[in-house]
């Protein structure tokens, strides 16, 4: 019917491990999201991403240890811009990123301080958007929402 699950009325197993695959992530849940369907049970938070820290987001997503997962709205340079706006409040994201045809991931280290002096952090986020058209999507561009998967490199400096 459609309807998302409340995750305080299911149970997962303890061994219970949300790990999707880059086409998982494009096929099953980014385009899902942009064509306006859902699974029945919503695996990814819908948030902000850029408003917040990489440290704050977290406690914020349904599930993960050591990788997260979240839809975002789009925020771009300017109205007209296809650049995402990747500033946050104490840095920003650094695009180390590749596209295809199809589908833009890009993958950056979080750096905290002014572009383009930042100082590197061990957070590092890969952040997908569509770019082909969907057929059952007749009223959002396609490019409003990403989906970001962010990890902590713990160990590194």
């Amino acid at each position: 019917n459609g309807d998302v699950f409340d995750h305080d009325l299911i149970s997962l197993p303890p061994c219970f491990r949300f790990s999707p695959t880059d086409e998982e992530l494009l096929v099953l849940f980014l385009r899902r999201k942009v064509a306006g369907r859902r699974l029945s049970i919503n695996f990814i938070t819908e948030i902000d991403f850029y408003k917040f820290e990489p440290w704050e987001l977290p406690s914020k997503a349904l599930f993960g240890d050591y990788e997260w997962f979240f839809f975002s709205p789009m925020d771009r340079k300017n109205p007209e811009a296809s650049e995402p706006n990747r500033v946050t409040g104490v840095g920003y994201w650094e695009d180390a990123g590749s596209g295809t045809d199809k589908i833009i991931t890009t993958a950056g280290r979080k750096l905290a301080g002014n572009a383009p002096n930042g100082i590197k952090t061990e957070w590092i986020m890969h952040e997908y958007r569509l770019i082909e058209p969907h057929p059952n999507n007749d009223s959002s561009k396609l490019d409003d929402w990403i989906l970001c998967r962010i990890s902590q490199c713990r160990g590194s400096s």
